[in-house]
């Protein structure tokens, strides 16, 4: 079991202090209205069981026509109902220890060891977290394309990457494209998550616009009006013959729900004594119950565990759309 030990530090006589590594993950799919907490996802986060029931109201039939009025007090108009439907969500009971000596914390100038720790996990976790909103937007794209024609697909990209041409890269057009498959809601997307490979496409194209407060300070970059969000987690496909395929992902307000629970014990530290031969040690744990699920999706499959891997929220056969194409506030978009 790995943990801190004394070759995990920098010789002191040659570096006097000891920066700690910024993660390279960049989270903005929280500030970016992407994911969204709401109350209820929070109690059914914090309520008893492994699985939630999300009811919610169907839209009213807009293809029924209105009724015409008469002047007959003996004639009674035709009603409709609106009916409720629901989606089946599933809570990740989450947690993570970190490992450090006493002696390896001894031995280091600077921060120690166990100091680093309590001060990264916060931003650790965040990462895992959007890990897993960037994995129930895959599983999304694999259920659709294997179960509903990839009507929310639009692929612009050719097998032989290395030998891609214009057509097949990120551009206006293909992105148009890719929200249009939302037929007449096509304007309800607001971000646009992409690797920075087509980033660089769009900045290339001089698409990319600024949004910066009053003092002309940078606050985040649009494209066609999209908040951008760029993160290098999104799914990069092998082309079958050569380079790679990217998925650019088109995302309403609130695409991907969020609630979050609260373990029995968060936060807890272990001592060992008798660790690093009688010289102690200390592992930090914590702990999270998230409750993440994409709008509009059923779980159709459960996991092998108490809680879906990373692997399982990617595959097809763990979801099912549960509402019409147009009301998903999601679309893809596939490029070299």
């Amino acid at each position: 079991m790995p943990s801190v030990r004394l070759e995990d530090i920098i010789d002191v006589v040659v570096f006097q202090d000891l920066p700690s590594v910024e993660s390279t993950k960049l989270n903005r799919f929280l500030d970016g209205g992407v994911v969204v907490q709401s109350e209820l996802l929070n109690t059914l986060a914090n309520g008893p069981g492994k699985t939630a029931e999300l009811p919610f109201w169907n839209d009213l039939d807009g293809d029924d026509e209105v009724n015409y009025s008469t002047d007959d007090p003996d004639q009674d108009g035709p009603t409709s109902k609106v009916a409720q439907s629901e989606q089946k969500a599933r809570k990740a009971f989450v947690n993570k220890g970190w490992k450090a000596t006493d002696l390896a914390s001894e031995m280091v100038m600077g921060a120690k060891a166990m100091e680093h720790i309590r001060n990264r996990t916060d931003k650790y976790f965040r990462t895992q977290f959007e890990k897993r909103v960037i994995a129930c937007a895959q599983g999304v794209y694999a259920d659709n394309v294997a179960n509903d024609g990839g009507d929310m697909v639009i692929n612009v990209a050719t097998e032989d990457g290395d030998n891609a041409t214009d057509a097949n890269r990120f551009s206006r057009k293909a992105f148009v494209s890719a929200a249009f498959t939302a037929g007449d809601h096509f304007d309800n997307y607001s971000a646009v998550g992409m690797h920075s490979m087509a980033y660089q496409q769009a900045v290339d194209q001089d698409d990319v616009e600024d949004v910066r407060d009053a003092d002309g300070r940078l606050l985040f970059q649009t494209y066609m009006g999209r908040r951008i969000i760029v993160d290098d987690s999104l799914p990069v496909l092998p082309g079958a013959t050569s380079g790679f395929k990217y998925i650019t992902i088109l995302y309403g307000d609130g695409a991907i729900g969020w609630g979050e629970g609260s373990p029995e014990m968060p936060v807890e530290v272990e001592r060992k004594a008798s660790g690093g031969n009688g010289g102690g040690v200390e592992t930090l744990w914590r702990r999270n119950t998230w409750l993440v699920h994409p709008f509009g999706f059923d779980l159709a499959a459960d996991p092998t565990g108490m809680s879906h891997t990373l692997a399982e929220l990617r595959a097809a056969a763990t979801w099912d759309r549960k509402i019409d194409r147009k009301l998903v506030p999601m679309a893809f978009l596939i490029h070299n």
